[in-house]
Order: C-alpha cells, then structure tokens, then sequence
C-alpha cells in the first residue's frame, strides 16, 4: 500500500493559515515563528505562499527537490516556492492559461531571490534541446546585468532592486521557452549622485573598479581606489558576503557584441569622471554671476575623450543654458549652483538612458522569434514597500506602486474565491475587509489626485516651488481621511511633533509615512537643459545619439517632456492591465528581522508586516465560505482506509465513494459541501478529525502489517527446517546404504563412474556458465548498439579473410556524416543540393585516369544517390542514382582503393556510348586486378606490394595506355 506525503504529514506547526485553530493574530504570528525556527521559511494560505527570508542558504533548492516537486499536486508535499512555480507552469502547459506571479513585500524581504528561484524552476523541468537550452541561458543570463546596473546596497538590503522588473517569458504549444520581454519601472537614479548613509551606489562601478583587468581600467581611464571618485560613497563602499570583483566576471550581457561591452562600460567610467568635475564662480561686468570648470587637464579631458566630444562644447554646456520660445532663444548664464545641478542630472540622466538601453538591448537577444501565439508566464519582481526616516519623491512613488499591486491582490483574491465557489455551485459567503482603492484615488486621481496636483505646478507658469505644491495639496486634500499635515484638519500637530513643516503623510495600506516635499518639483520634472542633451548629441561615440535623441538641432520639440510621474503612472497603468488578463499566483515576502541575520525573529516586525500585507484576511477571506476543499480522487485516496466500504478498493464514481466515507464516519452534513469537482470542509477541526482518524487506522494498519509478515516469516522459517530435515535424513540413508557396498566394487568400479561424471558435470557448468555470460552482454545492448554490431557482421561476412586490411578496421565505429555537413557552414550550398538525408560523407581521391594523380572530392551517399562534390567550393560535380550503378570493385590487398561502375543502358532511354568509370579512393574494401573502361580505352587495374614509405596509404601511377598500377602498403 502506497501512502502518499502531504503538507499535512510530519507537519511543523500549520503548514495552510487557513487551517490554523483558533485564528487569531497572536496564533499567526506564532506558527509563523514555530515554522521559521524549523527551517520551515515557507507557509500557505490557500494557494498564497508566505516565504520568509532566512538570511542564509538552505539546502532545499537541490536537482533532487526538483524532481520531487515536479508534476505533483499543490498540496501533496510540505510548502514551498518549487509547488506554486510548477502549479502555474502545468497549468500554463496543460489548460493553456497565461500565468503571472506577483512577488510582493518589503525591501530585504528575498523578493529578487525569489523570482530567480521561479526563473530557475521553469527552466528545470521545461523541455530539453540545443535550441531551447540556449533560450533558458539567455533568460537566465539577464539576471545578473540587470542586477549589476540596477541593484544597490541599502540599509535594508544589501541587493535591494532599485527599479522595478517585469519579465514576460514566453512558451511555445509544448511549454519550451522561447524567449522573453523585460519591462523595466522607475530607475532610482538619483542614488547615482547622492546616497544615504550606510547605502552606496549602483553594483557595477565597485564590480568594474574591482574586477576588471589593469588593461581595461587603463583603457577606461580608472584606477581602483574608490575615495577617489565623489559619485562612490566611502562608508559602506565594501559590504561583508559581497564579493565585487567576482560578480564582475559573472556578469554577462547578453547577446552584446566586445565593442559593444566595451561602449557600456566606457559611459559607466565617463559617469564616475562627471562626479570629479568641480566649477568655480566667475564674476562678470554686467554683475552676473557665471560658472567656470575648476581642472580643465583632468577628469574633464578625460571624460571627453571617452565620449568623443569636444572639451568646450561640454564646458560651455555647463556655463550655459539656452532658453527657446517660439521664434526666440535666450542664453543665460549658469552659477555654481546651476551648474552643479546641470552636472548632476546628466549624470543621472546619462546612467538611466543606459540601463533603458541595456534592458532594450537585452530584449532583442532574448525575445521569441516565431511569429506564432505564445503562452506567457509573467514574473513580478519590484520594489517593496518602503518607509524610511527620509522619504522623498521615489518613495512616494515606488509605495504608489505597491498601493496598486495590493489592489489587484485583493480584487484577485476575492474575485478567484468567488469564482471558484460559483463553478462549484457552492454558496458565497461575504466578508467585510479594507479597500485601498480609496488611496490609490487620492494619489492617481485625474482631477485632485497629489500626481495631477504635481503636474499642474510643474507645468503652470510663475515662480513654483516645493512649498506651493505643498500649499495646493492642503487646499485640495485637508479633508480627505488618509492625508495629514500641519495645516489639514485630520492632523494632529498640537499633540504630533513628528508631522514637521513641508511634510505630509499618507496613511497607506502598509502604514503610515511621512514625506518632505523637498525635491519634489525638481524630480518630477526630471529636466535635462537643452544645451547638455545638444552637447551630448554631438559626440562621437556610438551610443550617445541614441541615448540623447532630442539634442538633434534638426529635430528640436519645444514641448514640454512628460514629467516623472506621469510617465510611471502610464506604466503601473499597462502593468495592472497585463497582470489582469493572467492568471495570478503570490510570493509574499517577508523579512523577519532589520538586522539581516540569520535565526532572528522580531515579532512586532513580522507582525506589522502581516498587518499591511492583508494576510489576516486573507485567510478570513478563504474560511469565509469552507476552508478547506480538495478534489474528490485526491479525498478519496487519502481517507479510504476510514471506511471498510470504500477499503482497500472504491468501485464506482469518486464522489459516491466520498459521500460513503463521509457518512460512515458520521461527519455532520453542515460541515462539508459537494461541489461538482470538489468536497468543500467548513470547519478546519472537521480535518483535522479525519487526519487524527486517519493516523490511527495507519497505525492500526501497520500493526495488522507486522502481524501477517511476521506469521508469513515464521511459517517460511519452519517450512525451510522442515525440508532442510527430510533433505538431510535422505542424504544418510543413501550414506548408511553405501556402506554396504563391498570393498572390490568400490576399488573398481566407483572411481570410473565418479571421474566419468565429474567430467559431464565439469563440461555442462562450464557450457552453462559460458551462456549465462552471453546471455548477460547481449542484455546490455540497446537497439543503437545492436544495428551497429549487425552492420559489422554483415560486412565480415563479405571482407572477413577477403580483404587485407578489413582487420584493422573492425574496432572503429561506422559514423556516416564525418564532415559534418549540416552543421558546417562551408557547405551550405550542398546541403540545399541534397535534399535527402545523408548516410555517408567522406573526403576522398578521384584518380585522373591520364597520369594516376588523384584530386580532392567531397562523397556523399544517400539512400537514392552518391554524389561528387568539390572540396573548396561544395559545388555537385556528379550525381548518379543508385540504380544505376552496376557493380563496385575493391582489390584484397590493404588499400583504399575502390571503382563504382555505371550500368552501359538506362532503361527507357538509348545506350550511352561506353561504360562510364569513377576511380576512388576511400577506407572501404576483391580482386588482385580489374579492368575498367573509360570510352574507347580499356585500362587494367593491378595492385602491387611494398607502398609509400609511410605505409598506410596507396599511391596509383599510369605506366601505359593500358595500364595503372596501384602501390599498396606491405602487409
């Protein structure tokens, strides 16, 4: 009997919320602890998966965990990442539903770790094959570039994303990857210039400082020590488990050509070199103040060379700005201060066209080529919900992000749950729990929403401010329940002394957060001066001119770019409308503590994670109506033993067979549901009832096991002395029997009976011994192995002692394509001549019957054809049908040597005027000479000893008209 494993058996604590008795936070929060101290890091809540970050490697990610999660159903094993992956890419493969998974929480809580252990699943228990195979490497292969250029360290996370990635990957009718598209969201690329304490850059500049070669960095123009570039932070540049240099030689991006690697990373140097330029003012007649380049023979040169521009071009660019209106223009002059700023966002403009490039660039290497519909699996990985001691205008945003994607969990969620039940004809229960919609409205409101508000001031005319925007939003927003500042009327500020002045807070799902104003205005209007973008457009090196488009003087747009937040709320916009038409699946992250170590869990953490992650109502939500269901065949086979009707073996429908058990073990009907696929329990202690009477009766099962093996032992013990008993007292009566015998019978007789059958007994093991040992090597071949050894035997049947050199040739194995001929490109062109598949290609000799001199030809045999190709250029020099070839003849001697004769009269057609001869040399194998006619002339073949002195190859040579004498190796 055969007892399948499931999330139930030898389980730590509750491995399914949903089960959990009695539901309470407290409870929550404690099996959640109980499981993360067994190394338990994942629990469901239905088919949502709760993952714990556990800050160390566990060994549950093996080939063989793999396998053991493949193809098996949601909730036979223990909880784990591996079961919801292979959930959506069977059903992706089997029902033909698009599936996406969203991976949610906050940063530091493994959601990157987690989509690539999602990533590297699919392209585990996908299919197979070079092309395919590549496919999987390349999607696997982004990971890493897109990390480098967009990951950083911060104080939660020492790989915490900075921008948010969408991965589409797509699937062919047999569910093989073949390719994939990235979306890339909001590029935290002011940590470009400036980042907090604790935190520094972007990965890749201490990757390339740390990893690459001395010729490179010489190349780039770069030296290794970090303090001397100011965009690198000092106080967090090197982080413990992080090993810089090593990453670097990991990173592969692909498909990209060497120069074109070598253009990426010239524009990252050029980056670190714009950070070293520093200006000085400048005082001038009319009293205004101007800004100068302080070290016009260092860094800036530098930097210019790298971009191939002209050093006053860019320093007038930095002094500079041209002001457009209509047919007007207007240049001013820049202070330090500007020019700073104009310094620090084409840098920060600079790296961010990069990375979008990079993510475009990316996409042409790994998207799908077929043209044909594609299932897709799409896999979220985005930054988290952030709350920290400052937060600015990427907060904001990034936690607008996050607003939406828990919008959509909770109409999916709630939207599934209900589905479900009305498939199944069961009765909806509902339940009350918090809509953020109302957030989300006071945020991406067209009319007052803070973005319209935002873009209004950005775009309005007069003097706008930070300040301003501030002013307008407690104008608009002062009543609205889930803002605050110092002047609305839900604030609290007499009482409140963190709500300073430019600030407001919002009270989102995950709670509340403060945000300064300061920046805001800025940032949204991500401008780039025109000069700088025209300034850039002009350099020389490969990439500038895509990455500054709008700086072509011929092109120039007096409109106005679309702000920051304009843009990233289309995006979230296309984002929400693509998740909505997949099916959804969820990774909900968690971290258990700040302090990034292993076996720590916080409590209070956790649980104010639990709290704005809405997983309390989730699991309300899924007990709303039953809290457990499970298909019918899945009940039966689990509970079976429970019921001597339905044991060992139900004959009939499973959902009778359910309704057997069920009534049998007297379960109130109140308690369960019938569904049309589905048996639906109410109440969690109802399963748990079956699982307590289940264990007993395997036990009990177990003992009546024991019984009936230890009886079947003991009888088999018994029955053996028995027999070995009677064995035993006829081997003595024989003996006492013997003794009887006279002496002179056993002198003269007995010896020759004995050694005669000792004889007959040694030869009939021996023969038996001999078959055993054939029989046992012809068990271990395989039908490939098999074909070939019949090959081999059919030619020793026709060379065997025939042929002199057939003996040397018995050990090699018959390959047929030793060219290589489809794979090579050199011989393309025949590959089209011959459409047949190839059974033997070979170089061989074509002998000149005029001086014996043999020239190089490519032989080629089908099933229907050989053909003569030439070697240099693969064009066909002959091609004859096999039918029409009349014999082949091979001499005895250990030579190469053979001739294809063509029948004289084709059928159907007039007789050709002579036989036509082909004179080869090739490995094959019988005569000692042959005539062969060529037209008119008859010439005699005769093969001699004693060959070239290299010994293993023949050498012809015309000696007359009628005669070509071919020297072959002695023997």
């Amino acid at each position: 009997m055969e007892v399948k494993t499931s999330l139930l058996d030898n389980m730590i604590g509750v491995g399914d919320m949903v089960l959990l008795e009695p539901l309470n936070e407290d409870s929550f929060i404690e099996n959640l602890r109980n499981r993360f101290d067994h190394n338990e890091i994942y629990t469901y809540i239905g088919s949502v998966v709760i993952s714990m970050n556990p800050y160390r490697s566990l060994p549950i990610y093996t080939p063989q965990k793999v396998e053991e999660y493949r193809n098996r159903n949601f909730y036979e094993l223990s909880p784990h990442i591996y079961a919801l992956a292979d959930e959506a890419y069977r059903s992706l493969r089997d029902q033909d539903k698009d599936q996406c998974i969203l991976i949610t929480g906050e940063s530091g809580a493994g959601k990157t770790e987690a989509s690539k252990l999602v990533m590297s699943y699919v392209a585990a228990v996908c299919g197979k094959g070079q092309e395919v195979n590549k496919v999987k490497e390349q999607l696997l292969q982004s990971n890493p570039v897109l990390e480098a250029f967009g990951n950083a360290k911060t104080m939660r996370n020492d790989n915490s994303s900075r921008f948010g990635k969408y991965m589409d990957i797509e699937f062919d009718f047999k569910g093989d990857p073949l390719g994939g598209v990235i979306s890339n969201y909001l590029l935290e690329k002011s940590r470009v210039c400036k980042q907090p304490r604790g935190e520094r850059n972007f990965h890749i500049f201490y990757q390339l400082l740390s990893g690459a070669s001395d010729d490179t960095l010489m190349k780039l123009k770069l030296d290794r020590d970090f303090s001397k570039y100011n965009y690198l932070s000092l106080d967090s540049a090197n982080v413990n488990g992080l090993d810089d240099a090593a990453s670097f030689r990991t990173v592969r991006i692909v498909g990209f050509m060497e120069a074109e690697v070598q253009s990426v990373l010239e524009l990252v140097a050029a980056v670190l070199k714009l950070g070293n330029i520093e200006f000085k003012p400048e005082s001038r007649i009319n009293g205004f103040d101007e800004s100068r380049v302080k070290d016009k023979n260092g860094e800036t040169i530098e930097m210019c060379e790298l971009l191939g521009i002209e050093q006053s071009v860019l320093e007038r660019a930095f002094s500079y700005r041209t002001v457009e209106a209509k047919m007007e223009k207007m240049s001013t002059t820049l202070n330090v201060a500007q020019a700073y700023y104009a310094r620090d966002a084409l840098a920060k403009n600079l790296y961010s066209r990069l990375f979008s490039w990079l993510v475009t660039r990316i996409n042409e290497s790994i998207k799908a080529q077929a043209k044909t519909r594609h299932k897709v699996m799409g896999v979220l990985d985005i930054y988290g919900f952030e709350i920290f001691e400052d937060n600015s205008f990427e907060q904001f945003i990034i936690n607008y992000c996050n607003e939406k994607l828990q919008q959509i969990f909770i109409e999916l969620t709630l939207r599934e749950e209900q589905e479900e039940y009305i498939r199944e004809d069961i009765e909806w229960t509902n339940i009350e729990y918090f809509n953020n919609a109302v957030i989300c409205d006071l945020i991406e409101n067209n009319q007052n929403g803070i973005l319209a508000m935002l873009d209004e001031e950005c775009l309005r005319p007069g003097t706008v401010t930070d300040d301003t925007f501030l002013d307008k939003l407690n104008t608009i927003c002062a009543e609205h329940q889930h803002f605050e500042s110092r002047l609305s009327k839900n604030s609290k500020f007499l009482t409140d002394h963190s709500l300073p002045h430019s600030c407001f807070r919002i009270q989102h799902y995950a709670g509340k957060v403060l945000y300064r104003v300061e920046g805001f205005v800025d940032k949204n209007n991500d401008l780039l001066y025109r000069d700088l973008s025209q300034a850039m457009y002009k350099a020389t090196h490969s990439l500038m001119r895509q990455l500054f488009p709008e700086g072509n003087p011929a092109k120039v747009n007096l409109k106005r770019p679309p702000t920051a937040g304009f843009q990233f709320k289309a995006s979230v916009g296309v984002l929400m409308k693509n998740l909505q038409t997949k099916n959804p699946n969820y990774i909900r992250c968690i971290k258990p503590n700040d302090k990034k170590v292993a076996h720590i869990f916080t409590d209070s953490l956790v649980c104010h994670q639990v709290r704005y992650l809405g997983l309390m109502e989730n699991v309300r939500v899924r007990r709303a109506g039953y809290a457990f269901r499970q298909p019918y065949e899945s009940c039966l086979e689990r509970y079976k033993m429970l019921c001597k009707k339905t044991w060992p073996q139900w004959r009939g429908p499973t959902r009778d067979g359910v309704e057997v058990l069920l009534t049998d073990c007297s379960v109130p009907s109140e308690e369960f549901a019938y569904g049309r696929s589905k048996i639906f329990i109410r109440n969690p202690r109802t399963l748990f009832t079956l699982e307590e009477r289940r264990r007993a009766c395997l036990e009990d099962l177990a003992t009546l096991i024991q019984k009936i093996y230890r009886g079947w032992k003991s009888r088999t013990h018994f029955l053996l002395l028995k027999k070995s008993q009677v064995v035993v007292a006829a081997w003595y009566r024989r003996y006492a029997v013997s003794l009887l015998c006279t002496q002179e019978h056993i002198q003269n007789v007995m010896p020759v009976q004995m050694w005669t059958s000792i004889q007959q007994t040694s030869q009939g093991l021996m023969m038996y011994i001999l078959n055993y040992q054939c029989k046992k090597y012809r068990g271990q071949f395989t039908e490939e192995k098999k074909s070939v050894y019949e090959e081999k035997l059919e030619a020793s049947e026709i060379f065997k002692d025939k042929k002199a050199l057939y003996p040397s040739s018995v050990s090699q194995p018959f390959k047929g394509d030793y060219l290589e001929i489809q794979k090579n490109p050199k011989y393309q062109k025949l590959n089209g001549a011959v459409e047949e598949k190839v059974l033997l290609a070979d170089l061989v000799n074509k002998i000149n019957r005029a001086n014996g001199k043999g020239s190089p030809r490519l032989f080629l045999l089908t099933k229907s054809n050989f053909v003569l190709a030439d070697q240099k250029t693969g064009q066909v020099k002959a091609s004859v049908p096999l039918p029409d070839l009349a014999s082949v003849s091979v001499s005895t001697q250990s030579d190469g040597f053979f001739a294809l004769k063509l029948k004289e009269v084709m059928e159907g057609e007039s007789p050709t005027p002579a036989p036509l001869w082909f004179l080869i040399l090739l490995p094959l194998c019988l005569s000692g000479r042959f005539l062969v006619q060529f037209k008119q002339d008859k010439v005699c073949v005769k093969f001699i000893q004693g060959g070239p002195k290299n010994g293993n190859s023949a050498a012809c040579k015309r000696k007359n008209n009628r005669l070509l004498e071919v020297s072959v190796p002695s023997p």
